[in-house]
């Protein structure tokens, strides 16, 4: 029975498109990382510190002995609503950006525009004397950059597309859009300045990627071919080769052999001929198939 679930939860995500299965995912590991945190508090075994191989973090040094946070940070997510927020945001604008775009240029964008915010996250708090000063190095979670990424890019490619907000009406997507990134500038000293940094990295990148395509240019290209050689990296594995060996037969033997299957095969037809398909035994109607395909 618990394995018919599991099957069922893995064909309703295989038949999903991009922007629910990347929902699927962060709701999959925030659920995965709240029980360990509920296991770990009752049975006092330490704290979340296990969240800081995951997290990306502030300090180039850490960076180097941890460059997989640059991915994980952006699926990790600890506060509920937190998750709802940025999967509401993932959820509304996926379905906008896949009236103009792909499902691959989707899953690039937010791959690459969180990236992108994971490295303007950095190179601000490693730049500005505000973020010099603070003790310790700082640390970045959640999707919120790879989905400003995606929101400023339909909103910049297609600036007249109209929405209904409530109890505001129908409004473009830019002006939403542009009203974010003010809120993200005027909290880069708040308390959550390192999210607020990355998701304008995220947007910023988002920008980028509109603007060099309607140049023609895709800038998620080279990610998806990245990922599609990570995916398919054993199919294109050369297969291992394998040695047969087999008697040799004699000129002599192979016509004998070839002419009694010639003469089985003329007596098949006439009897096709004559009694028609129905006729045929199961082993002539193989030969005949088999003959078909040579």
């Amino acid at each position: 029975m618990i394995v018919d679930y599991f099957t069922n939860i893995k064909q309703i995500v295989a038949r999903s498109n991009i922007p629910a299965k990347l929902i699927y995912i962060n709701v999959g590991v925030f659920i995965l990382i709240r029980l360990i945190i509920v296991f770990c508090t009752l049975f006092q075994i330490g704290d979340a510190g296990f969240l800081r191989y995951l997290q990306m973090s502030s300090s180039w040094h850490l960076l180097l002995y941890r460059p997989w946070t640059a991915v994980t940070y952006m699926f990790l997510h600890v506060d509920f609503l937190h998750i709802l927020l940025n999967m509401l945001w993932l959820y509304w604008f996926g379905r906008i950006f896949l009236l103009y775009f792909n499902a691959r240029q989707f899953g690039g964008l937010y791959i690459v525009g969180g990236i992108f915010g994971a490295f303007f996250f950095i190179i601000a708090y490693n730049l500005f004397p505000y973020f010099t000063n603070v003790v310790g190095p700082g640390f970045l979670m959640g999707a919120s950059a790879s989905v400003m990424a995606i929101v400023f890019a339909v909103s910049f490619y297609r600036k007249n597309h109209e929405i209904n907000l409530l109890f505001i009406g129908r409004i473009k997507l830019i002006y939403l859009a542009l009203c974010a990134f003010i809120i993200d500038l005027l909290s880069v000293v708040s308390a959550n300045a390192g999210g607020h940094i990355a998701h304008i990295g995220g947007a910023l990148f988002g920008i980028l990627f509109a603007v060099q395509y309607q140049k023609g240019k895709d800038l998620t290209v080279s990610v998806n071919h990245l990922i599609d050689r990570l995916v398919n990296w054993k199919k294109r594995r050369p297969p291992k080769m394998k040695v047969t060996y087999r008697k040799t037969e004699s000129d002599a033997a192979y016509n004998m052999r070839k002419r009694k299957e010639m003469d089985t095969l003329d007596e098949i037809l006439d009897k096709l001929k004559h009694s028609g398909y129905q006729s045929l035994s199961s082993e002539e109607k193989r030969m005949l198939f088999d003959a078909s395909k040579k």
